[in-house]
């Protein structure tokens, strides 16, 4: 998927009709971010979780190799992602499959960006 030219991988996602119990379940939203983070092979070193009212949650997950944050809007069944792991081990595409099920998203858009790209970082 991506190659060591750069330091970090970043997916930005947007999962669109996904289910709205879920997006409203503070506990269930931090769980399946752990669960991503897990899935990317990623180092947990905290997780931040808030719910607002009357609903939905923002998160962050961060993780030794970056971060993973996400955004829920139960009242429009979505939810924004973003999944940033530096390095070339970990698997930011297993946490975005991961979520994709677990929110149980209809739909999605997926971007993929490049971090950090050593050859303008050395660039002379």
């Amino acid at each position: 998927m991506f190659k060591l030219n750069q330091l970090g991988k970043h997916l930005l996602v947007e999962y669109y009709d996904c289910d709205v119990e879920t997006l409203k379940n503070t506990l269930l939203i931090e769980k399946y971010m752990i669960e991503a983070a897990e899935a990317a092979k990623a180092t947990i070193v905290k997780s931040v979780f808030h719910t607002f009212n009357p609903w939905g949650v923002s998160g962050v997950i961060v993780i030794e190799e970056s971060h993973l944050t996400i955004h829920t809007w139960p009242e429009y069944k979505y939810a924004a992602v973003d999944l940033f792991t530096c390095g070339d081990m970990l698997d930011p595409l297993a946490a975005f499959t991961l979520l994709k099920m677990k929110l149980k998203a209809e739909r999605f858009d997926l971007k993929k960006m490049l971090r950090g790209s050593l050859k303008e970082i050395f660039k002379e």
